[in-house]
């Protein structure tokens, strides 16, 4: 059932009493705790005039400090007398429902809504374990992420059920941050790091020190089906994070992953009709205009279409480029009694002129990051153009037996004009090379499964099976043209460009294939979950140009969750998995470029505990990952002969410190070493590109005394890092600050949203670690101080 909310409700209010069993919660825990804030019963100021109940209500929770919940299905029909006057909130509340049969609960500020039933049933204890297709968790204190998130195979399940760290982010918090694509999300995490900037090649990410490329990134639980350079934010619902390996949950990342998995949910048709079109700004004169539409229709609302139209265009934090964005996404779905069908299309074509460069490093001495608004390599281009289709099924074939399939197709294709060099001396002098290279992927990606609940004495079980397969043709294009010098501070024109571009030729078929079985065991009332499973994962290559393998491996894990206290859950895991090997970068002259590698194998642990304190939650977290790192041989072939080994502790908050002060807090310490290296040398330091140490702080507040207006700020900071293994190159640790406001009013009748967001307030002018080659990596200049406008309208 899904739920109008009046404000964002508390979630199972508690006491503090939770205390005596934090060992592994350390400061955070402590520090962000808040009192608990209990309901002002002193008469307010309330204006409602006469209208449908259910938006009375939303001006109630507008106007007084109660936060109300409860079905449409409820109110549906029903109108509100009007109220006004200097009231107690709960007198106006009473008020509101006179002559409705409609009963309330309170507890605090929270107010649950409901009509008296005839006798009470004792029903039989049931464990929800609902699919992508399921009822999304309800968002947590302050509505900026949810109580819980889609696993996989292991289900949705709630975040203090978890035995994970997990945080999944609303489409609220999307919305008023303005983000333009994933990436503007995932930075809210200490644990995730950008390892390129705005408007650069691609959107890259760091979790827990190892790179998650976008190809990685899931949709609906499916990999493959996402552009592998970026995703426009226009296709979400919800962003869900997953710190450490997620190879049992949705099987064998495409590029590699091991440090964390995102997973995206697309939107779709809400029980309350749905015309919303947004215009929007960005420094220094890029436009984009939006339509989001969506509809319920049948017998209850079975039948559901959702479209989301985008077009964008003009030069944005590059000058003299252009970031043009074409997009439309069509989401439609069934959901009966017992079957849940869903289908997505999806088009997005970027047209990029003149992208964010990437810059490598001659000597110790790194020159000073230049401008923002640098145009690097004036000339580059670079367009990405993808279409996915993708639907799922389930069907419950009784209340504690569910059946799911999904399936889905993409078409990419990259076509690219790209500068390459061997870097930049002290001075920011550098040559440059001019290339073509084009690249082209077509992916099938599937799962199939069945889950069962079933109590076993006093031991409840859900068990599932699941089935994965993602089929891949791979193909490029790399043409090498003229050769020129340049500037990172005065750049010249590309030279010459290559006398012919190729077409993209077949490099690869890469077929992964996993098979799973897990069983969440619970004991004492839901007490004690111990998860156990295993996937058996299968990566086979069949290469054009160099030698096709194939190779199997088992990956079991282990996840416990124990609760001492009804609000506290202590968690642990441990797992180990395969990993399909990448490709050897071009252009650098290893005797194996363009190769596809072989798998490798890591294993990680961790352990941690959560609190939930009622509108705050804290967690603490230990981990350790292990993998195989990559550098060039004597031979100067490229591959996977070392290892490194990444330790950390994550302390994250997330909630209402008080209400209307909303909080994303986290912070990340890591210890990064390369323990096996060639012959050696460097074994024990640092690994080129990992922080030590990153901290994010989110703030979000409703400003007291003028209705609908809040505003925003974060602070995002990460520690310096090494370039190289050697340690010779090295670059300042940086803090950027992002502020913004939102204003939430009413306009001939009509709902709208005005938004003001300003990123890197400061203008601070700084390199980020944008990868590795080999021992040595390369760095991408930020974008300068961005200013965004928005203005939406509900029709």
């Amino acid at each position: 059932m899904s739920h109008t909310l009046v404000r964002r409700p508390q979630r199972r209010p508690i006491s503090a009493g939770g205390m005596t069993a934090l060992a592994l919660s350390l400061a955070l825990a402590f520090s962000l705790a808040p009192q608990q804030v209990r309901a002002q019963d002193a008469a307010v100021n309330v204006s409602i005039a006469a209208q449908p109940l259910g938006d009375a209500l939303l001006k109630l929770g507008q106007q007084t400090s109660l936060q109300v919940f409860f079905s449409p299905d409820l109110v549906a029909g029903l109108a509100a007398r009007p109220v006004s006057g200097r009231l107690a909130p709960e007198e106006a509340l009473r008020q509101l429902l006179t002559g409705t049969d409609i009963q309330y609960t309170r507890s605090g500020n929270n107010v649950r809504l409901s009509r008296p039933v005839a006798e009470a049933t004792t029903l039989e204890p049931v464990t929800v374990s609902a699919g992508i297709l399921g009822t999304l968790a309800e968002p947590y204190a302050g509505g900026q992420v949810a109580t819980g998130g889609s696993l996989g195979l292991l289900g949705s399940t709630d975040v203090m059920d978890t035995p994970f760290s997990t945080v999944n982010y609303t489409s609220d918090l999307l919305y008023n941050e303005q983000a333009r694509t994933l990436a503007d999300v995932v930075v809210n995490d200490a644990s995730v790091r950008m390892t390129t900037s705005t408007g650069g090649f691609s959107d890259d990410f760091q979790i827990r020190g190892f790179a998650v490329n976008s190809g990685d990134v899931s949709v609906n639980g499916l990999y493959g089906l996402v552009s592998s350079s970026r995703v426009p934010v226009q296709i979400m619902e919800r962003v869900e994070v997953l710190k450490g390996p997620g190879t049992l949950m949705r099987g064998i990342p495409p590029e590699g992953s091991v440090g964390g998995a995102i997973n995206i949910v697309t939107k779709r048709a809400e029980d309350e009709p749905l015309t919303r079109v947004t215009a929007s700004y960005m420094s220094e004169s890029n436009f984009t205009g939006q339509i989001d539409m969506g509809r319920r229709f049948g017998e209850n609302n079975a039948w559901g279409v959702r479209f989301n139209g985008a077009k964008r265009g003009g030069e944005a934090t590059v000058s003299g480029g252009d970031q043009q964005l074409d997009m439309g996404a069509l989401g439609l779905d069934y959901r009966g009694e017992r079957l849940r069908w869903s289908l997505d299309a999806i088009y997005q074509e970027y047209d990029t002129d003149s992208f964010r460069g990437q810059m490598g490093f001659l000597d110790a001495d790194i020159p000073k990051a230049p401008k923002g608004d640098t145009n690097l390599f004036p000339g580059a281009k670079l367009t990405q153009r993808d279409q996915t289709i993708m639907s799922r099924l389930e069907y419950d074939f009784t209340d504690h037996i569910t059946a799911h399939i999904g399936a889905g197709y993409r078409d990419g294709k990259n076509r690219q004009l790209l500068p390459w060099t061997a870097g930049a001396d002290a001075n920011g002098d550098f040559t440059i090379y001019n290339y073509y290279y084009d690249s082209y992927s077509k992916t099938f990606s599937g799962d199939t499964g069945l889950t069962a609940t079933f109590q076993t004495g006093p031991v409840g079980h859900r068990v599932a099976f699941g089935v994965t397969r993602m089929a891949q043709e791979n193909g490029n294009s790399f043409t090498t043209g003229g050769m020129g010098n340049s500037n990172i501070y005065d750049p010249a024109p590309l030279p010459a460009l290559p006398a012919e571009r190729l077409r993209p030729a077949k490099t690869d078929d890469t077929t992964l294939t996993s098979y799973a079985l897990a069983d969440t065991l619970s004991f004492m009332q839901d007490r004690v979950l111990l998860t156990l499973g295993a996937r058996h994962q299968t990566v086979n290559v069949d290469s054009v140009s160099s030698e096709d393998y194939r190779s199997s491996a088992v990956s079991p894990v282990v996840g416990l969750v124990v609760k001492p206290l009804r609000n506290v859950s202590v968690y642990a895991n441990f797992t180990k998995g395969l990993t399909s090997g990448g490709t050897v970068p071009l252009g650098y002259g290893y005797g194996n470029e363009g190769d596809t590698l072989k798998p490798y194998k890591s294993k990680s642990a961790e352990a941690g505990v959560k609190v939930d304190w009622g509108s705050i939650t804290t967690t603490a977290a230990l981990f350790q990952i292990e993998r195989p790192s990559a550098y060039a041989n004597d031979d100067n072939l490229y591959g996977y002969f070392g290892e490194q080994r990444n330790r950390g502790l994550e302390l994250n908050a997330f909630g209402e410190i008080v209400p209307s002060l909303r909080v994303l807090a986290s912070a990340t310490f890591i210890n990064s070493e390369l323990t096996k290296t060639q012959d050696g040398v460097n074994q024990g330091n640092r690994a080129q590109g990992v922080p030590s140490r990153a901290f994010s702080l989110g703030l979000d507040w409703d400003v007291p005394g003028v209705q609908g207006l809040a505003v925003n700020g974060r602070a995002i900071y990460t520690s310096a890092v090494y370039l190289d293994n050697a340690h010779e190159k090295r670059l300042p640790g940086v803090t950027r600050f992002d502020l913004g406001a939102r204003y939430r009013t009413e306009i001939a009748g009509k709902e709208v949203v005005l938004r003001a967001n300003v990123e890197n307030v400061a203008d601070k002018r700084y390199w980020l670690a944008a990868g590795q080659n080999g021992s040595n990596g390369y760095a991408s200049y930020a974008a300068g101080r961005t200013y965004m406008l928005s203005a939406s309208v509900n029709f």
